[in-house]
């Protein structure tokens, strides 16, 4: 058994950023999808620009939030575990 004491929030923010970022893809791709298939929302009514732009947004919005609000969850995340392990001893892994 090998035994995590640390994580380094640096190394976390990193992982962090790839994996919310690219959940907010997936995210943004389903929300851009919805709004492709409701044409006549009442939103594009009023802003006749919409029509063309609304649905891209989520697309390219979606990754950059997820992405920022991830890895800043996950560096504090990383802070908490290590101050946790140094109570409790860290977490056990078994590597093969």
């Amino acid at each position: 058994m090998t035994i995590v004491k640390r994580i380094a929030p640096g190394s976390a923010f990193k992982v962090g950023l790839v994996v919310y970022g690219l959940l907010g893809l997936i995210a943004g791709t389903l929300c851009s999808a919805a709004a492709w298939a409701v044409p006549n929302c009442p939103l594009h009514a009023r802003l006749p620009f919409a029509h063309g732009i609304l649905p891209i947004l989520p697309i390219i919005l979606c990754p950059i939030v997820w992405g920022i609000l991830g890895s800043v969850a996950t560096t504090i995340s990383a802070v908490f575990y290590n101050l946790a392990s140094g109570w409790v001893g860290g977490l056990e892994v078994e590597i093969h």
